[in-house]
């Protein structure tokens, strides 16, 4: 399928790619000083059972980090996967993007693309920035769910977070780390991190989840090092429609049990 440009800044590319069997088209859409890669991967089924999904990555890597899982929730309904500004293939911009600027543009990208109430997931870092978006934005999100989310309260210094991510390298598949590290050193780029860093670490996930009204889904993998299950837990009382869950695996969850958790996260997107 050729590409389709236009000539303003805020131009849509659409390429068509494949997971194994699965299709999936990738577009970029510009939002003033910032720009969002995302890639769609339409319902497999002929007849969708679930809401649309929305998929946002945590700090440094990129969209791909949730192939396995993605390719589960298409046989539940359409599937957006979101390269966050300055992320994966994402241009940079022009200036450091906090939180809640993340979530706005992933707010954004809900109205362009007229998704109704998706069920909006994120991992890591994406954890802080899908809660803000449906704190902010709560007319467009009533379901969300929060994969290994951060920080724990006794791990938000520099030193402690460093040394709990190398402890969880060593617990990923030697593939998940190999990507972990490309989208570090070479998408992301070090400089960018470390002026995102600051704002991971700053943001009380727990004060925020008493701004949520929206069904929520905090999964945890047993296995995790940088998240513990008991703050976990913990963290998904302070939401006043919470529900907690545990699967196997360390952080990036999305490889070690894909169908699990989108098993977890279809069930959820109809309570």
């Amino acid at each position: 399928m050729p590409a389709r440009r236009h000539a303003s800044r805020d131009e849509v590319v659409y390429k068509r790619r494949y997971v194994g069997s699965v299709e999936y088209r990738t577009s970029r859409v510009g939002y003033g000083d910032a720009s969002l890669v995302a890639y769609r991967f339409a319902c497999q089924v002929p007849e969708k059972t679930g809401p649309d999904f929305v998929l946002v990555h945590g700090i440094g890597v990129s969209a791909r980090s949730y192939g396995p899982t993605a390719v589960e929730l298409a046989q539940h309904g359409d599937v957006h996967l979101i390269d966050l500004a300055g992320y994966g293939r994402s241009p940079r911009p022009d200036r450091d993007l906090t939180i809640e600027d993340h979530a706005g543009l992933v707010a954004r990208y809900l109205e362009d693309k007229q998704l109704d109430h998706p069920v909006v997931v994120g991992h890591s870092m994406g954890t802080q920035v899908v809660a803000e978006l449906a704190a902010d934005h709560p007319g467009q999100v009533d379901h969300i769910v929060l994969i290994a989310p951060v920080v724990a309260p006794d791990v938000r210094a520099l030193t402690k977070a460093a040394g709990l991510l190398l402890a969880n390298g060593l617990k990923e598949p030697l593939r998940v780390s190999a990507m972990a590290i490309y989208d570090y050193l070479v998408r992301a780029g070090i400089p960018y991190m470390i002026q995102q860093t600051p704002h991971l670490l700053g943001t009380d996930l727990e004060a925020i989840a008493e701004r949520i009204d929206a069904r929520t889904l905090v999964i945890c993998g047993e296995d995790d090092p940088i998240v513990p299950l008991d703050w976990g837990r913990q963290l998904a009382a302070r939401f006043r429609h919470g529900w907690f869950a545990t699967v196997p695996g360390p952080h990036a969850t999305m490889f070690a049990a894909p169908a699990t958790v989108a098993a977890l996260i279809d069930e959820h997107a109809h309570r």
